[in-house]
């Protein structure tokens, strides 16, 4: 702790002298007073930030500017022994990843009347790889939006009730490919799976993944670098499980440049066995 000396006007803590400031003056030599103040006054105005909040809960909050937060979580129902595929809302399947090309505008397809009138939200990026959305009002059996999406990464309803059946958002017109699928009473789409925005990195901060009861199979988180053609391993994972899960935490968070697809699969070695994952990713501007 350091000592005041009374008759230097000083502190002295064993290894350096702290001076107090008794006054402050600019650059050109002039006392800083009450009337005679810095350019800028420092202010604090709206919410205050870093005043011993956790850093998550302020970006969560938006209050850092350039860092916002996307936690990606999916489902695949059921999937067969043998199967490879994506983490997603239908069975045995890779997630069709160039269906909408360079750019497409997307079908809702309803699969239940009770659902007209329901807003099914669809996110994705656009063609130019920044955030996107559409609100399309479901008024039949087929309803096309007109906004351009060169990735869907998300989509939920809204209205009266949840989904009464199967939603799919399929890439261009009725009986396109479906690039998401809203499963009946869920309201909104299981995909694990992401795209990086243009102008950010993700930072990959956390993963887990179970399985229905004796599950037994492979995982693999893969990503695919903008401007290369095919998927790569990223992570790797075994589920071997009677009701836990797996879970691991990155003590350095893996950085995943702008554009880049990531994807999580399963290889099935036993029959018919539900599997979930879920992926957390700090997003910060280049």
């Amino acid at each position: 702790m350091a000592q005041f000396n009374k008759d230097t006007q000083t502190y002295i803590d064993g290894r350096r002298i702290l001076h107090d400031v008794g006054m402050i003056s600019n650059k050109n030599g002039d006392i800083v007073a009450t009337d005679n103040r810095f350019p800028v006054d420092a202010q604090i105005t709206g919410s205050a930030v870093g005043l011993n909040k956790p850093f998550y809960l302020e970006v969560t909050q938006g209050l850092i500017a350039g860092y916002s937060f996307n936690h990606k979580f999916g489902a695949v129902p059921s999937m067969g022994s043998g199967a490879t595929g994506s983490i997603w809302d239908i069975n045995d399947t890779l997630y069709p990843w160039d269906a909408l090309g360079s750019g497409s505008i997307v079908n809702v397809e309803r699969n239940n009347g009770s659902d007209d009138g329901l807003v099914v939200t669809v996110q994705g990026l656009d063609e130019n790889y920044d955030f996107v959305q559409e609100e399309i009002t479901i008024t039949g059996a087929d309803q096309t939006g007109s906004q351009l999406f060169t990735r869907v990464n998300r989509a939920f309803v809204t209205g009266n009730g949840g989904n009464a059946g199967d939603v799919d958002i399929e890439a261009g017109s009725a009986g396109g490919t479906t690039v998401a699928r809203i499963t009946a009473g869920y309201g909104q789409t299981m995909m694990a799976l992401y795209t990086i925005p243009a102008g950010k990195t993700g930072y990959i901060l956390h993963g887990s993944a179970t399985g229905s009861s004796d599950t037994d199979a492979e995982g693999r988180m893969m990503v695919r670098y903008f401007g290369t053609n095919a998927f790569r391993i990223g992570h790797a994972f075994e589920l071997q499980l009677r009701g836990g899960q797996y879970d691991y935490t990155f003590a350095t968070p893996i950085p995943v440049p702008e554009k880049t697809d990531i994807d999580v699969r399963a290889t099935m070695r036993s029959n018919n066995k539900r599997i979930t994952a879920a992926f957390d990713i700090l997003l910060v501007d280049n």
